[in-house]
């Protein structure tokens, strides 16, 4: 199968970027959770700047690397590998259905968590803290998916 020239460099710049953005995440999720993010440390907030750019730092990390995934990489490798693209949802379930993503309805919560952890921290500190560690414990999944989906594409452009 012949890739054109424009998606071949397309689907190369995503591929490193992805991979960046996998590195950066990963380095973020590990100083943010050196312990279970608790309550209380969502309580210092205000007060801990350090830890408040560690939190923004996480949370942006988080979305943007589901951003480049499933808006960018995966559209852009579903067209170098010949197939149709639909609208995001649909290109998941592809993405699933060739192994890529482990589960639809997964990938979903994380984007409802990011949406959560983007929009209630500054009322609920609560809803913050269970967003945080839930998203903590998606970062492996997350960063397995994007792999999946870079190891795919520098496949294609070998």
């Amino acid at each position: 199968m012949k890739i054109t020239d424009q998606i071949s460099s397309r689907l190369a710049f995503l591929c490193r970027v992805t991979e960046k953005e996998c590195q950066q995440l990963l380095g973020t999720d590990q100083r943010l959770f050196t312990d279970l993010f608790t309550l209380a440390d969502a309580q210092r907030i205000e007060a801990d700047p350090l830890l408040a750019e560690r939190l923004d730092a996480f949370v942006s990390r988080f979305g943007r690397l589901q951003d480049t995934v499933a808006d960018k990489l995966l559209p852009t490798l579903l067209l170098a590998l010949a197939e149709n693209l639909g609208a995001a949802i649909d290109n998941l379930d592809r993405a699933e259905k060739l192994g890529l993503l482990i589960s639809v309805d997964e990938w979903l919560e994380m984007r409802r968590l990011r949406n959560l952890m983007v929009h209630e921290y500054i009322e609920d500190l609560a809803i913050l803290t269970s967003a945080l560690q839930k998203g903590h414990q998606f970062v492996p999944q997350l960063v397995i998916t994007a792999r999946n989906c870079i190891s795919r594409g520098l496949k294609l452009l070998n």
